[in-house]
């Protein structure tokens, strides 16, 4: 009697190498020990960071620590931004970016997130009421005849995009927009210390130090916080291992440095080496310009800044000069800071055809309460009308 044939035996399905168990279990593994690469990386690199001469945290993003062999990223020290210098660094050229951009509808609120694609610059350089900023004083290397005002970059118009979403066309762009800023700075002779990379890269020293030297170029009508120093951390990876290190990066310098005004004279030795005689000096000033502006029933108590409107700058000069100036060439009431500068624009004129030589300071350096510069303009004239009744 033959046996029934047996059905044959379903054979067990094999399984694909990762949908095993072991197979499963290993790619957990895997990942979780990819996963912990990145995370010791990133804690390596903040505890290179964290170093003894950084006691505060460092605020570090992943991409940061995540660095290829023989790679290098800088970063401002945490504490360093704590610092009211280089906080008021940041406003000034924000405040200033921003004034130039008004007309554009464009409100810069971070220079390392807004400014490192380009278009901002772009704007920023193009646009009309930079002439009315501190850009119409700049020398143009290309021709004025062809182009618009409102498209000039100091006489250049940029053939760019005006918005580019890949990385590639953004560092294009930027290289084109460098190119002409550095085109108007190389006659300077100042080393560029920013690049396509570092500025793409949100590096806010490059940022800082490039906003520095156009506002120096241009001499936009704002006043920098002098001796800006910062300290920055670089990270560099070698042999799989991230080294850290600190250094100072000066960001700013004198008003005069940077404002290219060389020459010392004895206000700079006042202020650097005998500052206990300074109130002398102000003293001494504030009894001469009292002696006349008293006349118009007018006193002078505080130097910085009850001329930094012009006003009584205007008005003394009349009073020295013995004429009496017409209210219609300048503001009595001047509210904005355009009309300041007019007012002490309009009183340098006036020294001028006193015979005066033209003042060091500038009017916006006046405008802006620094002491030094309306100290110089005073001291002018002291020195010719001392003897005038």
């Amino acid at each position: 009697m033959s046996s029934a044939p047996r059905s044959p035996t379903p054979r067990p399905r094999r399984m694909k190498k990762d949908e095993s168990f072991l197979g499963k279990l290993g790619g957990t593994l895997a990942r979780k020990r990819r996963a912990r690469e990145v995370s010791d990386l990133q804690e390596e690199g903040k505890n290179a960071i964290n170093s003894p001469m950084s006691p505060a945290l460092a605020d570090v993003h992943p991409e940061d620590t995540q660095l290829e062999e023989n790679e290098e990223r800088t970063m401002i020290d945490p504490t360093s931004k704590e610092d009211p210098k280089f906080k008021e660094l940041v406003k000034v050229l924000l405040d200033w970016i921003n004034d130039v951009l008004v007309e554009e509808r464009i409100i810069v609120k971070q220079l390392e997130e807004d400014l490192y694609d380009g278009q901002v610059l772009q704007k920023l350089l193009g646009s009309p009421n930079a002439y009315d900023s501190g850009l119409k004083n700049s020398v143009s290397p290309c021709t004025w005849n062809s182009i618009p005002l409102q498209e000039k970059l100091a006489g250049c118009k940029l053939n760019v995009a005006e918005v580019t979403q890949s990385e590639i066309g953004q560092k294009q762009k930027l290289q084109t927009v460098l190119e002409a800023v550095h085109d108007l700075l190389r006659p300077r002779g100042w080393a560029l210390r920013w690049s396509v990379d570092s500025i793409h890269g949100k590096n806010l020293v490059a940022i800082l130090h490039l906003l520095v030297s156009l506002a120096m170029h241009f001499r936009a009508p704002i006043r920098l916080p002098e001796h800006v120093t910062v300290q920055v951390v670089v990270v560099r990876k070698r042999e799989g291992l991230l080294h850290s290190s600190h250094i100072s990066e000066e960001l700013t310098t004198t008003t005069e440095m940077m404002m290219g005004r060389f020459e010392r004279d004895a206000f700079d030795t006042l202020f650097d080496h005998a500052p206990d005689k300074l109130s002398v000096v102000k003293k001494s000033l504030i009894t001469f310009v009292n002696k006349h502006l008293n006349k118009l029933n007018l006193e002078v108590t505080e130097l910085e800044t009850q001329f930094a409107d012009g006003v009584y700058l205007v008005l003394l000069m009349g009073l020295l000069e013995g004429y009496f100036v017409p209210l219609h060439n300048f503001y009595l009431t001047p509210e904005s800071f355009d009309q300041k500068v007019h007012n002490v624009s309009f009183a340098f004129e006036l020294m001028l055809d006193g015979g005066l030589k033209k003042p060091k300071a500038r009017p916006e350096d006046v405008v802006n309460l620094d002491l030094k510069s309306t100290l110089r303009v005073l001291y002018n004239l002291f020195t010719k009308y001392k003897n005038v009744e």
